[in-house]
């Protein structure tokens, strides 16, 4: 099958083009293309260079970019800024998938049918060693994005562990490291003690699922899809900030304590997250959506 679709997220594209199907994803001036991407399945076309049997649309500005003819599927990546806000595909496109739970309580979809599929994670291996007693952090945009991601929070935690920030734009804070690809995120990770994910409110990050594959141990704010997320025994999960500045003091004080917690975080990440099931159920939904 001839999948047409947006380079928008780079973690979600890297798991669903591991899937059979020919993946076009469209290049500039509509699109960004494969952006040095070595996606064996995917190739980046113009809008009108191949017939697709289905397109994937992420964004609502794409909705009318999509060739005459090709039936449309579109998957919201994005938690609503606020309960009450009408998803802006409501009505004009049949089916909206959403990558989490929250997500799908939370967008009002009016009489749209939506479905869930969750993430899946190409899984990176058991890599963990927590050779260096620090907590990582992996966020975008963290000065302009603030309290949204937990920016705010992030001194409370340094108060207890060096923190170890990696993301577009986070060098201009303490800590800061940059963006990094995503094997050499992986690896850098593994390296960290724990993992902090401090948003407040978000869709579930693919960085805090990469990093349960990785068998680090989690301390994140009960929020959003995050309870979901972090099974009990995998590390720390609350609203209370006081219990998870503990929590990071206490695996990082602790290495056989966070290998131990970080081992459940993996098995449950495999379990939950992983690739044949994310790739199956999307099987089923270009099929049935491609008539």
């Amino acid at each position: 099958m001839k999948v047409l679709l947006w380079h928008v997220h780079g973690s979600w594209t890297h798991a669903f083009v591991q899937g059979p199907h020919d993946y076009l994803v469209v290049g500039p001036p509509e699109g960004k293309g494969l952006l040095g991407r070595d996606w064996p399945n995917a190739r980046e076309v113009g809008l009108t260079a191949d017939r697709a049997h289905v397109a994937v649309v992420q964004e609502v500005d794409q909705l009318d970019l999509v060739p005459a003819g090709v039936p449309v599927v579109y998957l919201e990546h994005n938690t609503p800024q606020r309960p009450n806000l009408v998803h802006p595909a409501a009505g004009r496109v049949g089916l909206i998938v959403q990558v989490t739970h929250f997500n799908d309580l939370m967008w009002d979809c009016g009489t749209t049918r939506t479905t869930v599929v969750e993430h899946g994670v190409v899984d990176p291996g058991h890599r963990y060693t927590g050779e260096l007693a620090r907590a990582a952090i992996v966020v975008n945009e963290p000065v302009r994005r603030g309290r949204v991601v937990g920016t705010d929070l992030l001194p409370r935690f340094a108060e207890v562990a060096p923190l170890d920030v990696f993301g577009m734009g986070t060098r201009q804070l303490p800590g800061g490291l940059g963006d990094h690809d995503l094997p050499t995120l992986h690896r850098e990770l593994a390296r960290r003690r724990v993992y902090v994910h401090p948003a407040r409110w978000t869709s579930l990050g693919l960085s805090l699922v990469e990093a349960m594959h990785l068998g680090m141990p989690v301390v994140a704010l009960a929020c959003t899809e995050a309870v979901r997320a972090v099974p009990p025994g995998a590390g720390v999960l609350s609203t209370d900030v006081d219990e998870l500045v503990r929590g990071v003091a206490e695996l990082v004080a602790d290495p056989a304590l966070a290998r131990q917690k970080g081992a459940l975080a993996r098995e449950f990440a495999l379990e939950r997250y992983g690739i044949d099931a994310f790739l199956g159920h999307w099987d089923r939904i270009l099929a049935e959506v491609s008539g």
